[in-house]
């Protein structure tokens, strides 16, 4: 990425040190703009649309349709859903969100050895963009990557806790292939080939995947900021797996924040923007953001699942016709990344400048 800095505009400073300081008011840096605030009003707790996955497995082929006309009707008019009966470990999904809270509970210091750029993004991390003087989400996080192989570096991944490499690596694995198994269904119900989302993202050895890991540190000032601010996800799709008891990611849904209630067990599938290319609009990105809160803490553990950095991803011929022509020029996922990495989030300002001249 030629384009972006080699090191922060300016000095990093850590939300989590900023919490446990004691202020009684955020710097004004994290102050957002009045209309970019949080508004109770505007937030009723709700629930996206749950996917038991079990029902796929039916000996009753009524069950599996049904099943899959409601992930359909999900990507069609929610960009996002939850599912439960997954096939990953309950014990590993609570192991995983353990160990990183157990991580960003260490001592700066022990943080500070994986301090990231950006350049890769890899590391412990507290800001997305790098304009100088810009405004600040209230969070920091912790990026690294697990596909294609030749990214994979588990030197950059936490060495403390010291069970955390291998947790990472497995909990790694079985995300991936869940995500592999979400694609097909996908592919399927947009009438594509089972394997279509699969060999566009570049088949198993040249699709992307990695993870951040969120820390919304308990603010002062909840109503003034944001833990994440409003964007739609550049990748392919994503699986977050929520905190168990501290809700805080809302999803747009008209004019409404829909303030989202994690279930059990359950991971939060939503589509990013890469989908909505290929599947020429038909599967929409949505946008969402973080609240925080003056009580407790939050972590979230945000895997994404994209196309390899050099394929180049456009609409799917099959979707596109004389009626519905490409909505979309052809880019590679590096390119297209390089936006959000340089200009942080900007609600879907940039899937919409990709959008064909008419």
């Amino acid at each position: 990425m030629s384009n972006c800095l080699q090191s922060w505009p300016e000095p990093i400073v850590r939300v989590q040190g900023l919490s446990e300081s004691g202020i009684r008011e955020i710097p004004d840096r994290y102050v957002k703009r009045p209309a970019d605030r949080p508004t109770l009003s505007s937030s009723h707790v709700d629930n996206i649309p749950l996917i038991d996955l079990e029902n796929l497995k039916s000996s009753d082929e009524s069950i599996r349709d049904e099943t899959m006309a409601l992930i359909s009707k999900a990507c069609r008019e929610w960009g996002f859903f939850q599912v439960v009966n997954h096939g990953v470990s309950h014990e590993l999904m609570a192991t995983a969100r353990g160990v990183w809270r157990e991580f960003f509970h260490l001592p700066p210091e022990e943080k500070q050895k994986f301090a990231n750029s950006p350049v890769t993004y890899e590391g412990y991390g507290s800001r997305l963009g790098v304009e100088k003087g810009g405004k600040l989400d209230w969070s920091d996080y912790f990026f690294l990557h697990y596909l294609p192989e030749p990214l994979k570096d588990e030197k950059k991944w936490p060495s403390l806790p010291i069970t955390c490499r291998k947790i990472i690596g497995e909990y790694g694995q079985e995300v991936v292939k869940l995500c592999r198994k979400i694609t097909n269904i996908l592919s399927i119900n947009l009438g594509l080939n089972e394997n279509y989302l699969h060999t566009k993202f570049g088949g198993d050895n040249e699709r992307g995947a990695c993870l951040r890991v969120n820390f919304y540190p308990k603010c002062p000032q909840p109503d003034l900021t944001l833990g994440l601010s409003s964007h739609s996800d550049p990748g392919g799709m994503t699986l977050l797996l929520p905190d168990t008891d501290v809700p805080g990611l809302q999803v747009r849904r008209g004019d409404d924040w829909i303030t989202v209630k994690p279930v059990p067990n359950a991971f939060i599938v939503n589509i990013g923007d890469q989908i909505q290319v290929l599947s020429n609009a038909i599967y929409k990105s949505i946008e969402h953001r973080v609240i925080v809160n003056s009580g407790k803490e939050r972590v979230s553990l945000a895997f994404f699942y994209n196309p390899g950095g050099d394929i180049l991803i456009k609409p799917a011929d099959e979707l596109v016709t004389e009626d519905q022509p490409a909505l979309y020029l052809p880019t590679t996922f590096n390119e297209y990344r390089a936006f959000i990495r340089t200009n942080g989030p900007r609600g879907k300002s940039q899937v919409e400048s990709l959008k064909s001249p008419r």
